[in-house]
């Protein structure tokens, strides 16, 4: 068994459960420590930037997935955040290099999909590249963190086969920050692969990953629907907001408040609910997370409204950005308190400091890690 993610040590315990004797051993790879028995190893890695005991779970990992024999089944357990906390850098790349590549990356806004594009073609293990590097059928169970549950994304796809590219990296590279901003030995080998003097990580059809099965067994949806679930007994009328709410942040946020406009044309108690994951480009030398500015964003436009309502966003896994806060929340008092303290929201928006702005006011939302990730929420409630 190979479990990874903030959802690994959970999934890890009740598959060892179901296993009981079957499993001959395995490792877990979560951002703090799990409690797990023989034959299971715990390492407690790094996210969102890979650590020493990130690279001690990948090589560990590949090193399972190499003993694993023909008569067996390699069992891979996905969930949000395992990209980072299972990394193996490829030939010729060294941990300090894979971790300047995705600070980054991250400071720039680049979407989980590039993102993980990048990581793939950094990696021994990522893009189908575990599953290959083993004898037995990878079957592989994941808690999706991204909006349209693509497997080759969640984890970046270490079982899964890769449709980028080297020359797809490379093009993310230039686009986020430019070649001059990246390690010149993550440059020169985006370059030598993209030139084919690379092996490219496994395509679809690729005959090491034919006898493989993957399949999503929770999402964001399932967060939508049990936020539902709960607004309806608290007696809300509750509707579902299907699209998934991405891009930038402090954009989408404006967009979103058509959610706001639909809950005060309703009648009573009245609640959305909708989910994905946004971005943030930052430029400032604040704190935050991409859930605090897009609630920061949205503060400016309910001053004015004149029945009560609050909105939210928060990241399912508790944890926002390099915060201890899961997101913030925002009424139409917000601004007015906040202006009370010396605070005004565009101010604490151009210089990404969320987070300052909504501690002054007692407005930040803390759960503390949940042990799982399934993207971020949004809510909207009208009295």
């Amino acid at each position: 068994m190979i479990a990874a993610g903030k959802a690994a040590g959970g999934m890890a315990v009740q598959a060892a459960r179901e296993c009981r004797q079957r499993l001959r051993g395995g490792i877990v790879a979560a951002p703090s420590s799990v409690s797990v028995e023989p034959p299971l190893e715990a390492i407690a890695a790094g996210h969102p930037v890979p650590t020493a005991a990130s690279e001690l779970a990948g090589r560990g990992a590949l090193q399972i997935a190499a003993r694993a024999g023909v008569d067996e089944r390699l069992l891979v357990l996905l969930s949000g955040g395992a990209s980072a906390l299972l990394a193996a850098p490829a030939e010729g790349i060294t941990l300090e290099e894979k971790q300047r590549t995705t600070e980054v990356l991250l400071r720039a806004g680049t979407s989980i999909h590039e993102l993980n594009a990048v990581r793939k073609h950094l990696s021994a293990l990522k893009g189908g590249q575990l599953a290959a590097a083993s004898s037995a059928p990878a079957y592989t169970l994941a808690i999706s963190d991204v909006v349209d549950d693509d497997l080759s994304v969640i984890g970046s796809g270490p079982t899964i086969s890769d449709r980028s590219t080297f020359a797809d990296a490379l093009a993310i590279l230039e686009r986020h920050g430019g070649l001059q901003a990246f390690p010149d030995s993550v440059v020169s080998r985006m370059s030598r692969g993209a030139a084919g003097s690379i092996a490219e990580t496994p395509k679809p059809g690729d005959v090491r990953l034919a006898l493989g099965q993957a399949r999503v067994i929770g999402g964001r949806h399932d967060a939508m629907n049990g936020a539902a679930g709960e607004a309806e007994r608290l007696g809300y009328r509750t509707l579902v907001a299907e699209a998934p709410v991405t891009g930038e942040a402090r954009h989408t946020a404006v967009a979103w408040t058509q959610n706001v406009e639909r809950v005060l044309g309703a009648d009573g108690p009245a609640c959305i609910v909708s989910s994905g994951e946004t971005t943030v480009h930052v430029t400032g030398s604040g704190r935050g997370g991409r859930n605090q500015e897009f609630t920061l964003a949205l503060s400016s436009a309910l001053t004015s409204i004149g029945r009560p309502v609050v909105c939210a966003s928060v990241g399912t896994d508790g944890i926002d950005g390099p915060t201890d806060a899961a997101g913030a929340m925002a009424d139409s008092t917000t601004v007015e308190r906040a202006q009370r303290l010396g605070l005004h929201p565009i101010a604490s928006l151009e210089n990404n400091d969320a987070y300052s702005f909504f501690a002054a006011i007692g407005d930040l939302v803390k759960t503390g890690p949940t042990g799982t990730n399934v993207g971020d929420i949004q809510i909207v409630l009208a009295a």
